[in-house]
């Protein structure tokens, strides 16, 4: 069992190794022969290149701004639509519900090109706000999707004992059933800022310009049609992966439980 772990830990672990192990290299070794996997003089001259000669720490802000608005419109319109599609019955509640899962199944390209127009004329485009605007929009769906299930997890005697009480459904989900979500929340806010972080076909399309680029973006700057700049692009990435590693780090306990919250039914 420990030799499976091992190498299921080297194989997930294997891209980011070999990352950081390119990204210390010198230039003279980044294409000798034969290849040397481990750098024989290592250096962070690529990582004084990044920060000092490209707009790296431009495109990280812009990724951290779209990340942390997204994630909080996403969760401001999620967690009540979420609440009344558990709580409440309505006609065409399961058709609903269809709709906001099918949502997930089009390829982005589609919407891409649907979209594309309606930003142009709003004046979104190549803007930091208008890409916060897509993903809001591309992610709610599932995310509302997402919180039904938390608050189905929670008995409905609940509300019920919260109303007795003289609460009124704001209330209700403010001072009573948030507390006991915050998992849930952590979860889907968890999946949101690693969908803004990482998403390059809307950030591509609808913020190409250097003054709204995300990271992905920015990266992909580094990739040419004659050359490829391999030590900033993989220092790029190393830096890259450092906020979602602490993001991870300081809600790894609440996410947990959120993942598993409803797990087990009562």
């Amino acid at each position: 069992m420990w030799i499976v772990l091992i190498g299921w830990l080297l194989f997930a672990l294997g891209p980011y190794i070999w990352m950081f192990l390119t990204s210390i290299k010198p230039t003279s070794e980044l294409f000798a022969r034969p290849m040397h996997y481990l750098p024989q003089h290592g250096t962070l001259a690529a990582y004084r290149e990044l920060i000092s000669t490209t707009p790296f720490l431009e495109f990280m802000e812009h990724s951290l701004l779209v990340a942390a608005f997204t994630a909080m419109f996403t969760l401001l319109l999620a967690t009540p639509a979420g609440f009344s599609l558990s709580r409440h019955t309505f006609k065409g509640k399961k058709v609903v519900l269809s709709l906001l899962i099918s949502s997930q199944f089009f390829p982005s390209i589609l919407l891409v090109l649907a979209l594309y127009p309606i930003m142009r004329s709003t004046g979104l485009i190549h803007t930091m706000s208008g890409l916060i605007v897509v993903y809001t929009a591309f992610v709610t769906p599932f995310t509302t999707w997402l919180m039904k299930g938390f608050f189905d997890g929670i008995p409905k005697d609940v509300d019920e004992a919260a109303k007795v009480d003289g609460c009124s459904e704001f209330e209700v989900i403010w001072y009573v059933l948030l507390p006991v979500l915050v998992p849930g929340l952590v979860a889907a806010g968890a999946y949101i800022v690693i969908f803004s972080w990482n998403e390059f076909l809307f950030a591509l399309t609808f913020a190409s310009n250097t003054g709204a680029s995300t990271l992905p973006v920015g990266l992909n700057t580094f990739i040419g049609d004659y050359i490829t700049r391999w030590d900033l692009l993989t220092a790029g990435g190393v830096v890259s992966a450092i906020p979602i590693v602490i993001f991870f780090m300081l809600i790894q306990k609440r996410l947990i439980s959120g993942l598993t919250a409803g797990a087990v039914k009562s």
